[in-house]
């Protein structure tokens, strides 16, 4: 299991736990974490559940696909160089602590 940190535009975090095994929006949207809509339930095709990995990140991430690259182009908020999908980022111990800020808008 690993924490991971979702900061709103707002400045406010929230804390949540997430199974190994599941994906970063699966842990926001089984926890309430608001602003990850994931209109197509982690299916890598709709680009709402876009969040923008912390600057300072050092935990290894999965390497982002050509789907998920595609579909950043796409997103509500501008893409950013930390931009992913939040579906795309599989948990378990080595993202312990990872932190993302979830963007403005999502549609």
């Amino acid at each position: 299991m690993a924490k991971i940190t979702y900061i709103q535009t707002d400045g406010t975090s929230t804390i949540v736990d997430v199974k190994d095994g599941d994906s970063v929006m699966r842990g926001a949207k089984l926890n309430g974490v608001p602003g990850i809509v994931a209109e197509c339930g982690g299916g890598a095709s709709c680009g709402t559940c876009h969040v923008y990995v912390d600057k300072d990140n050092t935990r290894p991430l999965s390497t982002m696909h050509a789907v998920e690259d595609e579909l950043l182009y796409c997103t509500a908020s501008p893409r950013l160089d930390n931009s992913r999908l939040s579906c795309q980022i599989p948990v378990s111990d080595d993202v312990d602590g990872l932190v993302v800020h979830v963007p403005e808008k999502q549609i």
